[in-house]
């Protein structure tokens, strides 16, 4: 069996503005500022679903701050050596 690629162009997202957003999504926009100074595109890509976005956040502080064997240094060093497997620019 033969596998054929189609290049079917890059998908977009609609990414909800910072001064767009209301509510929930505002709430979790002013907490991307507080920690990163910035809404990052990648915090914009779960916009249209605000519960969403705030269990990545959750999940993401549990796994970065959180208790673990390994130390902050060394899950960031894991963070940047998966982006890079990932040919990931976050």
């Amino acid at each position: 069996m033969q596998l054929v690629r189609q290049n079917l162009g890059v998908p977009h997202l609609r990414l909800i503005e910072e001064d767009e957003a209301t509510g929930e999504l505002q709430s979790q926009y002013d907490a991307a500022v507080g920690r990163a100074g910035k809404v990052f595109n990648i915090v914009k890509a779960m916009s249209l679903n605000p519960p969403v976005l705030g269990a990545s956040m959750d999940l993401y502080r549990t796994i970065m701050f959180g208790p673990s064997e390994l130390s902050r240094a060394e899950r960031e060093l894991l963070a940047v050596v998966v982006s890079c497997a990932n040919d990931c620019h976050y």
